[in-house]
């Protein structure tokens, strides 16, 4: 079909990669093209098969999704890249950014939002969810035109690298609240909030509230 949007994804989850083809191929309009599993394979894709908008991931063995964008963009200024990850800290965001990324979206984004920020990439403009705009007017605002003030890929404040939704979570967990309260405070599904908590726990290595507790108490998260 003509006109299709041309589209590589590179995610080093292959359940990841298949559950995003999937969804962007019931639109009629665009065509996942390509797939890659770490940055090395993101350059030799946009290099040898020129997709119009490559997806890729932040964190990923061999090379890392922003250490991609850059030097994709060495190569090529006009290589279109948008950033979906998991990952809702300024560093990343502002780092993507300024390797050259052109468009930034959490993996919770809902399906009407990501094909927008797609279409507007593929035609010139970027693309950035609320949150994540303002997490760049915030760095703005603070006049930090530079390097961001932390390691690349690091969070020395948050060493589980939970996401902000997962931090609110653990806050309202530890505050006594059931999932159903926090799906009510947070104005999500009972069943999203299941999936947050279960990779919060996951990525804390605690097994029951207790364990949260007192690993969250012992790394100042509480």
């Amino acid at each position: 079909m003509k006109n299709q949007i041309r589209i590589a994804l590179v995610d080093d989850h292959k359940l990841v990669r298949n559950g995003i083809k999937s969804l962007l191929e019931e639109e009629y309009d665009i065509e996942v093209i390509a797939e890659g599993a770490n940055g090395l394979e993101a350059l030799e894709i946009m290099k040898n098969q020129s997709p119009d908008v490559l997806i890729i991931d932040v964190r990923m063995p061999e090379m890392n999704g922003i250490e991609a964008v850059s030097k994709l963009q060495e190569i090529d200024p006009t290589f279109k890249i948008i950033v979906l990850s998991m990952h809702d800290s300024e560093d990343y965001i502002i780092q993507s950014i300024k390797a050259g990324a052109r468009g930034y979206l959490l993996k919770d984004t809902d399906k009407k939002e990501f094909i927008k920020a797609i279409h507007v990439v593929n035609n010139g403009g970027k693309y950035f969810s609320g949150d994540i705009s303002n997490v760049i007017v915030s760095n703005f605002l603070k006049g930090n035109s530079g390097t961001p003030k932390s390691e690349p890929i690091t969070q020395a404040s948050n060493p589980f690298e939970l996401t902000k939704k997962e931090k609110q979570i653990l806050s309202l967990i530890l505050s006594g609240k059931t999932n159903i309260e926090i799906s009510q405070v947070l104005k999500n599904s009972k069943r999203t909030i299941e999936a947050h908590r279960f990779n919060l726990m996951k990525k804390m290595n605690v097994k029951n509230l207790i364990e949260l507790s007192t690993k969250a108490t012992e790394y100042g998260l509480n």
